[in-house]
Parts: structure tokens; sequence; C-alpha cells
């Protein structure tokens, strides 16, 4: 198949929405500019109502908010926290953060969370909490993982950062654990350039964050510190911006909707490269378009991912395992972690923003199938 024009597409695109630029420039323009200011709480309040949980609040990244809950939590040096060893390290920083240990898990194959049939056997008198990751869009085995709280009286930290709108068996993904962590980076479903919310329906959990993010201030003597805080607030302006981003999620969610189904139907006839699969149950909102290149597709993963940079298309490869890691050395592992190891040498991402469009959706999939010679 002969390309005649090539584009440039780019592996992720915002669409910033005229309310956010309003909400923004309200906030420039009256000074509100820091961390006080009528959209934060707007924000949050907003949020909290989208996700179906009492208490929603900000802080200033994705990172912050696992950290925060970890806190609050009382995690700390001798507790363990298990999660999946293909996330992002932001993950396992913020346990690391609080001297915790680390305790991997293995991926399931078909969608790359953690593999929940695994998690009873790494259960131990110190698991404080489980943090599950619902990676590129999907949501995690969720059942499987409260059950397992349950039964061991431990936290579920939920890692909702790339599944803003996504649900699982008509539950919204971050509302289901003991606290829901978001992320609002500039490449997520609703950004606001850096930031995250964490969400819960504890009000004892949500006072405690609320203090914690705000450097631990004494609730009857301001400037008085009983406790170690941190500065994780969020601006006035960031919070406009995702403000105005939420009016529009539904939009959003229906492109992303559109994305995924396009693709799929496009790009099943290519023989050796893996497409996505949804779970009954689940809204997968394809935060990311994920792929993996298997044995017979002809060549190796960043031979294509070169090929298509060639001709202007922009991919990202998958997480690395965080088993491979130096930084996961305090962790407690397992011999290997094939799943996660195979996934990560053969994934990567489509172009996925936003602000993609039919015609440039057309031609990554009209440039895919020219390199697979299909």
């Amino acid at each position: 198949m002969e390309l005649i024009i090539m584009m440039n597409v780019p592996v992720n695109e915002p669409v910033i929405t005229d309310a956010a630029k309003k909400y923004v420039t309200e906030a420039v323009e009256t000074g509100w500019v820091s961390s006080g200011g009528k959209n934060i709480a707007a924000f949050e309040e907003k949020f909290a109502q989208y996700i179906g949980v009492k208490h929603a609040i900000t802080t200033t990244s994705g990172t912050a908010s696992l950290h925060l809950a970890l806190v609050a939590l009382g995690i700390g040096p001798g507790d363990e926290v298990i999660l999946p060893a293909f996330t992002m390290a932001a993950c396992l920083n913020a346990v690391l953060y609080t001297g915790a240990t680390p305790v991997l898990i293995d991926s399931e194959p078909e969608t790359f969370n953690l593999d929940t049939a695994q998690l009873f056997d790494h259960i131990s008198p110190k698991t404080k909490a489980i943090m599950p990751v619902h990676i590129y869009g999907h949501a995690c085995d969720m059942d499987s993982v409260l059950d397992a709280a349950k039964q061991h009286d431990i936290a579920v930290v939920e890692d909702a950062a790339e599944v803003h709108g996504g649900t699982y068996h008509g539950k919204m993904c971050g509302s289901m654990g003991d606290i829901g962590c978001f992320s609002f980076y500039g490449n997520k479903i609703i950004t606001t350039g850096e930031g995250g919310m964490v969400v819960t329906d504890d009000d004892e959990l949500a006072s405690h964050m609320r203090s914690l993010k705000d450097l631990a201030h004494h609730p009857e003597k301001r400037f008085w510190h009983d406790r170690m805080g941190f500065n994780y607030r969020m601006t006035n302006m960031q919070a406009g911006l995702g403000l105005g981003q939420l009016e529009n999620i539904d939009k959003f969610l229906a492109h992303k909707k559109w994305m995924g189904e396009e693709y799929t139907k496009r790009l099943g006839d290519i023989s050796g490269l893996r497409l996505p699969i949804t779970k009954d149950g689940v809204t997968n909102v394809y935060w990311m378009y994920s792929v993996l290149v298997e044995d017979d597709f002809g060549m190796s993963r960043d031979d294509l991912r070169a090929a298509l940079k060639e001709k202007g298309v922009d991919t990202r490869d998958f997480f690395f395992s965080l088993a491979s890691m130096e930084l996961a050395a305090t962790a407690r592992k397992d011999d290997s972690y094939p799943i996660a190891e195979d996934i990560s040498q053969r994934g990567f991402y489509l172009p996925s923003g936003l602000a993609l469009s039919e015609e440039q959706l057309s031609y990554v999939c009209e440039t895919l199938h020219a390199i697979a010679g299909s």
C-alpha cells in the first residue's frame, strides 16, 4: 500500500477546552494563582461527585497522591505493600518514600494488570496494603483484590491514574479501595498539566490527608507542627484547568471509545500484532491503545517503532518491569516475572491523545499495514 502524503502524528496531544481556558484566565486576572481560590474547592467537589465518593482532595501529582495515601494509612518501615511489577516507577517510589517494603507480583497476560491469582501467596503478616493499578485504561480484577484485603484486614490503595471514567462491574475505578489515587499529568484524560487527586469515603482519612498535604499545620495554632507534613498543594490555576476539562469528560470518553474501536477494527487483520481486549463488566477507556508485537509479525518491537517513526508516527514503549531495576533492590521479589518481562519487551502504544483526528488515525493504520505488508 503506497502512502502518498506523510503526516506527523504525536503519541499524545491534549485538548484544552474553552471552559478550562476561562477558569485559568480568571485565576490569573483575579490574582488567585496559588493554592487558595474557588477553583480548588469546585474541582474537588465535582470530581468527588463524578467518581461517586464523599471526599476528593487535590495534590501536586499522581505520585504525591499515592504517597499521601500510604502515609495517611500509617504505612512505614517494617510494613509491606503489594503492587504489580508491571507499572510506572511512581508506584514503587511512593512505597519507598514511606520506608515500607514493596512486594512485587507478576502480571496476567491479557490486560497486563496485577495477577490476582498470586495475591494470597504474597500476603504476609507484614502486609498492610495492596496497590492495584488499572493499566492503560483497563480495570484490574478488583473483586479478587477486595476479597483478599477483606480476609486479611489490609487496606487497598487504588491507582486510577490511567483510567479516568473507567468502570468495573458498574463501579467507578478509583472508588472501590480505601483510597483512590489519580494523576492529571498532561497526557491523562483529565489534565491539570501536573497534578493529582486522592478520593475516599472515609471521613477520618480525608481529614488526615487534607492536613498532611498542607504541611500538617496544627488545627488550632497555624504554623505550629506536631508532625511532618508535605507541600502537596495544587494551585488554583491548575484546578481551573482540571475543572474545565472535567466538564467535558463525557465527550473525551466518547472520543477514546471511538479511537479504541477504530484501531481494533482497522488493525485486526495484521498478523503478529496483538491488540488490547476488554473483559466482561469493564469499561475500557483506552487511555493508551497498547499493542504487543508477536514473533510472527516479522520484526521486533523496536524495529517496528523505528519504522513508524520514519513515517512520522510517534509511539511509546511499555514500562520496564520494576523487578529488573536496581530501584527495587529492597523489594520482596519472586525468582522471575515472565509476563512482566515479556510484555515490557514486546509492547508499545500508538498515538492515543484526545486531539487524535480521523485523518491521523487512518494514517497510522495505513502505515502499519504498509510496514506489515498487508
